[in-house]
């Protein structure tokens, strides 16, 4: 298994930089101290041939029938790389400018991942994630604008939790303080929330207006160096290209991708907002301040002080929700070769299983094989049952934890084209992580603990779950195999049908069941002890490796299509699933009505969800909403530039907002906010923003057509009809609401 997880058992390492010069700066805690260490390295990069390749390159054949089989080495990536340009117009029969117009034809990875794969080095091993020295940093600016506002507070909390707020009215000495604080603290990870989308851009460019060297990183020149990312920063106008910043010799960590992997595996969190989050993990204090960030500027000239608590409260809340939520990226970089702050935005399979396949394969002397294409076998679905919709009570979840991985576990499923069962390996390892995580969770009270255990089992179980995706991601993975995958969930079919068909069996009523589990309500007369026993009695019978728990238990369930559904926890919590509940598009006021009136269906008090719905209605009516309510949050597709050379025959509604609105240029993936005027066109929401001018009608229909109807199979419809009538259209025989009750259809 060493070569899964990393053979070499040097401790403490907390950050590793390469400027592929033959040379890697490693950075380590032990015993608290940092040590730093310079070592010698030869660059390296797979490639399927070798013909023509001259100079100071040494060659390695690889053992097995993989397409790269030959490791390509030099003293530095400068000469590594023009040596094989110089080559590759002999193999494709013209010149080519960068090593990715090779495709398949070579592997190459960043520098600093070529040493962790090669050395077989991980980070953080024997240190736990309190050993770390974390500080967090947060910018108040006077606008979101870099080019035109300006950074006039910057909050940093040192690794050992003091919090110190920089003020000074000019911005340059405010920059060169900032940096200074980071020099004197040395920490090993920089935090923040949207710390890649939105700080690091802003602090990049006003230090660049303002002549500052940002000299953030431990070794090297001052300035941010770039790297490709998933998600950060668009890189001019491509919107095919994104960036992140990289501060040699420290990791930098943006909360938010720790919040959209929980949530991912969770979806339990009202939205990904730091103060949300905050709350939702009870972080958050109570006399927390609040000020909207569209005011921050105008509330620091009148009460700056207010401001500074503002301040103050990110930082702490940033330090403590990356305690609670890093735990997964730091299990990960324990065992991937790859930099921490890489990991933490990784998607989990090209991302986390590829670097993991490619060490173990090199590990073992073995060629790889190139990306393929399939052989036209059609990718099989999962099952998906809906058995009822509407409003059922006494309900329980039973899950199987991974069942795709499971499986491939149980009945040794994996891809032909894994000669050394390396993806096998790895899932089967990662499985019993992820459930001695779980189990681990389960024993700890409510706190950060339990958060971090829960976080670690998240990470795992992304990991694991995308092994499936990985075998049928056709010539997008280089182990893909569709008739692997397909065997997957066709056993996955046969597994889900003998759990609900004993389910039934035992008296239940079945309500949806897909690949994360079954959902079901029970008689009233069964007590928490009667589900666990009929959920061990089918557990009982699957396969020794596929493990059917309970996972949850619910007052009430509102099920209105597969995987979109309402739950009432029987401590009378609310948690909506599925984009029917849960958008990012939905305007805010439609949200609000869909929860008050889904915790009155839940309470049986039908009359008052027909109160929601009538003052939703009336404050619509007489505009007693803000603009912000009614206003969608909508990513733009297009480019200015893009949107103007296709306006002519097709109109897209965001873009034509922001013309309304004055503006002309716009990046493509930039997200805005906009609404319908009363006028029949749209606008573009500013910050600061709120004309009252929405076209009312039209989000009346919304609330009937995209909200209401949300709840229309929790009744018949005529009750339906009843409920949700338009209070201004007077009925001569109206129904009396005291005769309606939810229902529970079978379908």
């Amino acid at each position: 298994m060493d070569s899964l997880w990393g053979w070499d058992p040097t401790p403490g390492i907390v950050s590793v930089w390469s400027e592929g010069d033959g040379r890697v700066d490693v950075w380590r805690r032990v015993n608290g101290a940092l040590v730093h260490e310079q070592v010698t390295f030869r660059p390296w990069l797979l490639l399927d041939r070798i013909d023509g390749i001259r100079g100071r390159i040494t060659t390695r054949e690889l053992a097995g029938e993989g397409a790269l089989r030959f490791i390509v080495r030099a003293d530095d990536m400068a000469t590594l790389t023009a040596t094989v340009l110089q080559a590759a117009p002999r193999w494709l029969g013209h010149p080519v400018g960068h090593l990715r117009d090779l495709g398949d034809s070579v592997l190459v990875l960043a520098p600093e991942e070529q040493y962790l794969v090669a050395s077989g080095r991980t980070y953080f091993r024997d240190l736990e994630f309190d050993e770390l020295r974390r500080l967090q940093v947060d910018l108040e600016t006077t606008g979101l604008d870099p080019q035109h506002d300006r950074i006039f507070m910057i909050a940093v909390r040192d690794p050992d939790g003091r919090v110190e707020i920089l003020e000074h009215e000019d911005e340059a000495v405010l920059l060169r303080d900032l940096v200074a604080n980071i020099q004197a603290a040395d920490p090993d990870i920089i935090e923040n929330h949207n710390l890649h989308g939105f700080d690091l851009p802003f602090l990049d460019r006003r230090a660049k207006l303002c002549g500052v060297p940002l000299a953030l990183g431990r070794v090297g020149p001052p300035g941010l160096r770039q790297r490709g990312a998933r998600r950060g920063m668009l890189r001019g106008n491509d919107a095919t290209r994104r960036i992140r910043f990289v501060a040699p010799g420290r990791e930098l960590i943006d909360t938010l991708d720790a919040v959209l992997r929980h949530d991912f595996a969770s979806r339990d969190l009202p939205s990904h907002g730091l103060k949300a989050v905050a709350r939702h993990f009870g972080i958050s204090g109570p006399d927390r301040e609040l000020v909207r960030r569209d005011q921050i500027s105008d509330v620091y000239r009148d009460d700056p002080e207010r401001v500074r608590r503002y301040a103050r409260a990110d930082v702490e809340e940033v330090a403590a929700l990356s305690r609670i939520l890093s735990g997964a990226t730091f299990a990960l970089a324990r065992i991937a070769p790859r930099r921490y702050e890489r990991l933490a935005d990784a998607g989990p399979a090209t991302g986390v299983l590829d670097p993991l396949l490619v060490r173990a394969y090199l590990r073992a002397g073995e060629a790889l094989p190139a990306h393929a294409p399939g052989d036209g076998t059609q990718h099989d679905g999962a099952a998906l049952h809906l058995f009822a919709a509407g409003v059922a009570k006494r309900v329980v979840k039973a899950d199987v934890a991974s069942l795709y991985p499971s499986l491939m576990r149980e009945y040794k499923i994996s891809s032909s084209r894994d000669r050394l069962g390396v993806l096998l390996a790895l899932v089967d390892r990662l499985v019993q992580e992820r459930l001695a995580a779980k189990a681990a969770a389960k024993t700890l009270p409510h706190g950060p603990a339990r958060f971090a255990q829960e976080a670690i089992s998240a990470a795992m179980k992304l990991v694991v779950n995308s092994a499936y995706g990985y075998l049928g991601a056709g010539g997008l993975t280089r182990f893909s195999d569709i008739h692997a995958a397909n065997e997957v969930t066709r056993r996955g079919r046969e597994t889900l049908e003998l759990m609900c068909r004993e389910l039934a069996a035992r008296g239940v009523t079945l309500l949806e069941a897909d690949t994360d589990g079954v959902y079901f309500s029970v008689p009233n007369t069964w007590t928490p002890d009667d589900e666990r026993r009929v959920v061990g009695e089918v557990a009982a019978l699957l396969p020794p490796l596929v493990q059917l728990e309970l996972e949850g238990r619910y007052a009430a369930m509102l099920s209105h299509e597969p995987k979109n559904y309402a739950l009432l926890t029987y401590d009378g919590a609310l948690v909506l699933r599925g984009v029917a509940f849960r958008s990012s598009r939905a305007e805010p006021f439609g949200e609000a009505f869909l929860r008050t009136a889904i915790a009155r269906l839940f309470a049986g008090d039908v009359a008052g969800v027909r109160a929601a719905y009538l003052d939703a209605v009336l404050a619509l009516r007489r505009r007693t909403l803000p603009t912000y309510d009614v206003a969608s949050r909508v990513r733009l597709t297009k480019s200015s530039a893009q949107y103007h050379a296709t306006r002519a025959t097709r109109q897209e509604l965001a873009c034509e907002a922001l013309l309304a609105s004055g503006r002309t240029t716009w990046p493509s993936g930039e997200h805005v906010r906009v609404y319908r005027t009363h006028r029949g066109g749209a606008r573009a929401l500013g910050d600061d923003e709120d004309p009252r001018d929405y076209d009312i009608e039209h989000y009346v229909r919304v609330l009937r057509d995209n909200f209401a109807n949300r709840l229309a199979r929790a009744f018949t419809p005529d009750d339906y009809a009843a409920v949700f009538a338009d209070p201004d259209q007077l009925e001569l025989f109206a129904k009396s609401l005291d005769d309606v009750t939810p229902i529970l259809t079978q379908r």
